[in-house]
């Protein structure tokens, strides 16, 4: 008992230091055993994004085959159950008295959602709200150090008064992290977007009309950034549900944050026309909203 417990507590601290490094892993535990397996019910087996394992539930076969489902599963960020008829399947009768059955739960292990918000007015302000609420780590940046404030921002992880380009140079988003852009000046705006979309981060999104758009689209290829980088960039930023005002364009933002977090498979109605063919259309209402609430950061 005191050696399973040990080897419960290693693996705790491993999830721990592999979710503070920001990296992946799952953890795949025998939730459920009849009859004589070559382990016990609850052990548990914790796979890093390296391959490399930390505990068992019993080797052989079946831990192989567990081993690469929880390859998958961290991919796809989406646990599964697995079934095992030792008795049945052939390939796991390794010769010892073995021959029950078993339920193996694999769930992923995950880096914090970490949101880095670049701009500290009213549309940060209420972004950081409701996207804490929301599970989001929030670290804002501003160049205002009247307005980079933990006072203002108190659901913040991080708060950074730096000028934007410092700021860019100490911060390294990984695969799990957001961005969103809602600075006060397209100037701002365009140079953090030029680096967001050469980051990991799986998410990047920024505030502004069409027009805006397609001016900082234009001027950072004309400087040699590859066209192909922005077709992920969500511009206008949120999903289209009518929002005016700061608070509606902060809910907004959060629920596409939510939905490329949850892989939301359904098609969203957000404003991100720019993508595909890149061609001009008309803009929506919702984008001329977003625009007023950017003129009023």
């Amino acid at each position: 008992m005191l050696r399973r417990a040990a080897i419960l507590m290693d693996i705790y601290e491993q999830i721990v230091e592999l979710r503070r490094g920001g990296r992946r892993g799952a953890v795949a535990t025998i939730v459920n055993v009849r009859g004589s397996i070559p382990s016990f019910k609850t052990a548990k087996m914790l796979v890093r994004d390296d391959g490399s394992i930390v505990g068992t539930i019993g080797g052989g076969c079946v831990e192989a085959d567990v081993w690469q489902a929880a390859r998958e599963v961290m991919e796809s960020e989406k646990p599964r159950t697995l079934k095992f008829d030792l008795n049945q399947d052939p390939k796991y009768d390794t010769g010892l008295v073995c021959g029950g059955t078993l339920e193996v739960f694999v769930e992923p292990v995950l880096p914090p959602a970490i949101l880095y918000v670049f701009g500290a007015g009213h549309v940060a302000f209420n972004l950081c709200a409701v996207a804490a609420n929301a599970g989001f780590e929030v670290t804002v940046t501003d160049d205002r150090s009247s307005y980079a404030t933990k006072e203002r921002f108190p659901a913040a992880r991080e708060v950074h008064a730096l000028d934007f380009e410092e700021a860019t140079q100490k911060l390294d988003p990984n695969e799990s992290s957001s961005i969103v852009i809602v600075t006060r000046g397209h100037r701002d705006d365009m140079r953090i977007l030029c680096w967001a979309v050469q980051t990991r981060a799986r998410y990047v999104g920024m505030i502004g009309s069409k027009r805006k758009v397609i001016e900082i689209f234009k001027a950072l290829q004309s400087e040699g950034v590859p066209a192909h980088l922005f077709d992920r960039v969500h511009a206008p930023v949120g999903i289209d549900i009518g929002a005016i005002t700061p608070e509606e364009i902060a809910v907004a933002i959060t629920a596409e944050l939510i939905a490329v977090r949850r892989h939301a498979s359904s098609a969203l109605p957000h404003l991100s026309w720019f993508k595909g063919a890149r061609e001009e259309s008309d803009a929506t209402a919702t984008a001329e909203a977003i625009e007023e609430g950017e003129q009023n950061l």
